[in-house]
C-alpha cells in the first residue's frame, strides 16, 4: 500500500530529489538521523538500525555521511534493503 506523497516507483533523480528533502541542515550531505526520518517517512519498520546499516554501507570515504557521489550506493541499498522500485529512468 503506498504512502500518501511517497511513490512506489521511482527514477534515481526523482528517488535523490525526495531524499535530500531530509537533509535538514542543507549541508549537502545526508546523515543517519536524516536518512531515519527518510525511512520512517516510507513507512519501513527498524528505521534507526536501517538508516545505520545503509549509511556504513553507502558511506565510502567513513565520514559518517552519505554526500552526492555515494548516493548511488545508498540507491543500491534502497533497492536491496528497502524494497523501493527505483529505476534508472
Amino acid at each position: 500500500m503506498p504512502i500518501r506523497g511517497v511513490p512506489c516507483a521511482w527514477t534515481v533523480e526523482e528517488f535523490k530529489s525526495w531524499l535530500k528533502q531530509f537533509d535538514v541542515d542543507r549541508d549537502g550531505k545526508i546523515s543517519k538521523a536524516e536518512l531515519r526520518q527518510a525511512i520512517r517517512r516510507r513507512g519501513c519498520w527498524f528505521a534507526t538500525a536501517r538508516a545505520g546499516r545503509a549509511v556504513r554501507r553507502a558511506d565510502r570515504d567513513h565520514n559518517g555521511y552519505v554526500d552526492d557521489a555515494e548516493l548511488e550506493n545508498l540507491v543500491a541499498f534502497a533497492r536491496e534493503h528497502l524494497g523501493m522500485n527505483i529505476s534508472a529512468r
